[in-house]
């Protein structure tokens, strides 16, 4: 991937306010009080919510904390980065500070690029709580607002099991990495209840559901499969929920209205694809920040089959939906330039989580 110096600037910035311990962010959006209490009238909605009450866990008594993790052990097992290995993912490290690295070099890269990932799920958790507590006060539907005060809950519940998987299982962890806080912000800023829906519910989410299941698929660590699991399971049915509240909502939007969610969409997937470049690690293990993502981007993300998996949730939610084809394919054709749009066919999240209820009794 070329990349220009003024999008290397961009890639580059990392947070300015580490230091900080609570950010102040402008919520545009109006409150909004329903005085009709019919319960059940989206009859969706209420099963997810009499699903979720039954679905709570409990992180201290459901987890096995007692497991010891060996953060090395776990790199050496995944395998150590090597010239070789990086070669065959179409890295060339030749020239570079990386080609002085040894084993001892890459394994502390590996142990803090897993410790910035769960950071920044811990972050995006965070994020899910508090546009969760915007959509209990901003949607208009009463099925809304109580399915949403259950997934407020969750979100709780998940931000305490990162916060204490990194603090007692991992040497702390990393702030919030610049371009997901920005990005988090474009979202509680926006005044629209649905764009809280989409942004968070649909796409954050669905991106992080297919980053659960893929960590927890890879990870050698049995503590923390068990907690993906039980969040992996919450997860899917709140991208659930922004799905089915969203196609009540886009049956009614004009094609103008239909275009700012599909640009707003594009925007959000490019930007949880090629920002998020661990400039946080490269920045702690003494690696100039530019040089990194200079060398880590010298592929197509286009072709990169971890990035393309991430989305494997994302385009079908967004088909369902109704956003890839309105206006003339608008977003459809901006998916297939990203190598995609063969997730179209993927079951949607509403789909997939009833499928799970029905068979396994997954909640």
């Amino acid at each position: 991937m070329t990349i220009t110096d003024d999008h290397l600037e961009l890639l580059a910035e990392t947070n300015s306010d580490a230091e900080a311990t609570v950010r102040s962010v402008v919520n545009n959006a109006d409150t909004i009080f329903t005085w009709d209490y019919e319960k059940g009238a989206r009859p969706g909605l209420n099963k997810l919510y009499e699903k979720a009450k039954g679905a709570q866990w409990d992180g201290e008594k459901d987890l096995d904390w007692s497991i010891e993790v060996d953060e090395e052990e776990l790199v050496r097992l995944a395998g150590v980065p090597d010239r070789a290995s990086l070669a065959e993912l179409g890295v060339d490290i030749t020239g570079t500070s990386f080609e002085r690295w040894g084993e001892k070099e890459w394994i502390r890269s590996e142990i803090e690029t897993a410790t910035w990932a769960l950071s920044q799920f811990m972050h995006g958790e965070q994020g899910a709580l508090v546009c969760t507590a915007k959509i209990v006060e901003t949607v208009p539907w009463i099925d809304a607002k109580y399915y949403a005060a259950t997934q407020v809950m969750d979100e709780a519940r998940h931000v305490e099991v990162f916060a204490k998987y990194l603090d007692t299982k991992r040497e702390g962890w990393y702030p919030v990495n610049t371009h997901l806080q920005a990005l988090l912000d474009d979202i509680i800023n926006d005044h629209r209840w649905d764009m809280t829906y989409l942004g968070m519910q649909v796409m954050i989410e669905g991106l992080a559901l297919a980053a659960f299941g893929n960590m927890m698929n890879l990870t050698h660590d049995p503590l923390l499969k068990q907690l993906l699991r039980y969040v992996m399971s919450d997860e899917a049915r709140h991208v659930a929920f922004g799905v089915l509240s969203l196609q009540e909502l886009y049956r009614e939007l004009t094609e103008a209205e239909l275009f700012e969610r599909q640009e707003f969409a594009y925007d959000a997937a490019i930007r949880m694809r090629d920002r998020f470049q661990r400039q946080e690690v490269w920045e702690r293990v003494g690696i100039d920040v530019r040089e990194a993502i200079t060398t880590f981007s010298s592929g197509d993300p286009n072709e990169d089959p971890f990035q393309q998996l991430l989305f494997s949730k994302i385009v079908p939610n967004c088909a369902k939906l109704g956003l890839l084809d309105a206006n003339d394919g608008w977003l459809r054709k901006r998916f297939e330039t990203m190598h995609v749009i063969q997730f179209e066919d993927h079951p949607d999240t509403e789909a997939e989580y009833e499928l799970l209820d029905a068979t396994t009794g997954v909640n």
